[in-house]
């Protein structure tokens, strides 16, 4: 058995991409077979492997349209046990040229299915908006992560993209539940940090994951090197915290599977 989590949230800035990268890494470091793919145009997921999409090769952009199978499209073995599908700002124009299409909300999904069963872990990081791009990531995935910065308006937020994962699994895939949250940006000597916290906690019946991701300089550096937390300083609290992420997601997959 094998899951797919959709790392989605419709704001932008909430450490989305940061928490797809490291928790793909850590999950490969924790010696799962896992297989990141990057649904952002702006092709960051891609850019934190050091990941440059080359003239000639297939990227998701190319299998979104039918010019590619998945297969084609994967790098194989970025890391140990870990493999990406990039993407490139092309990726942006799949709203226009996929809108007649009949099957345009489960192009991943069934591309994800010959291969799913070569990997334990898939992760899918989705651009900052609800388009055409997210609803295939959710379509494809079997729970949501949803990534909470420790801000005023993350309530807000979090209750749009409730309401948006209710709507899809009404309409279009029955079987897609809440991962859970994970808080992130955390500043413990903050008052608001805290408060935050315990207002998500209070308001809301989803799982939160006590792995709360802090806010880190070392894991805001990582990705202009292109590397993972877990690479470029595993002994930063920010690789601490991802790695014990991927040890309540691994422990609730298998529990799941019960």
């Amino acid at each position: 058995m094998n899951r797919t989590i959709v790392i989605a949230n419709q704001k932008g800035g909430v450490g989305k991409t940061t928490t797809a990268i490291n928790l793909a890494a850590s999950l490969a470091a924790r010696r799962r077979r896992t297989l990141l793919v990057d649904m952002d145009p702006q092709g960051n997921a891609s850019s934190g492997f050091d990941l440059r999409v080359e003239e000639n090769s297939k990227n998701i952009y190319d299998v979104m349209l039918g010019e590619a199978k998945i297969e084609e499209a994967v790098i194989a073995n970025v890391r140990p046990r870990l493999s990406v599908v990039p993407s490139d700002v092309n990726l942006a124009a799949c709203e226009i040229q996929l809108s007649d299409q009949e099957n345009r909300n489960t192009i991943l999904k069934d591309e994800l299915a010959r291969i799913r069963e070569n990997y334990e872990f898939i992760i899918i990081d989705c651009p900052p908006s609800l388009n055409i791009l997210t609803l295939n990531a959710m379509c494809a995935g079997d729970t949501v992560l949803v990534p909470l910065q420790c801000e005023y308006y993350a309530l807000e937020g979090l209750a749009q993209l409730m309401q948006t994962v209710k709507l899809i699994s009404e309409r279009l895939n029955p079987d897609l539940l809440i991962e859970g949250i994970v808080f992130t940006m955390y500043d413990s000597r903050t008052n608001l940090a805290n408060q935050v916290v315990e207002n998500v906690e209070q308001n809301t019946d989803k799982k939160i994951y006590k792995a709360i991701i802090p806010r880190n300089v070392r894991l805001a550096e990582a990705p202009s090197y292109g590397m993972p937390i877990t690479e470029y300083d595993p002994k930063s609290s920010g690789a601490r915290a991802y790695d014990a992420l991927s040890k309540k997601v691994i422990k609730y997959h298998y529990k799941k599977k019960k």
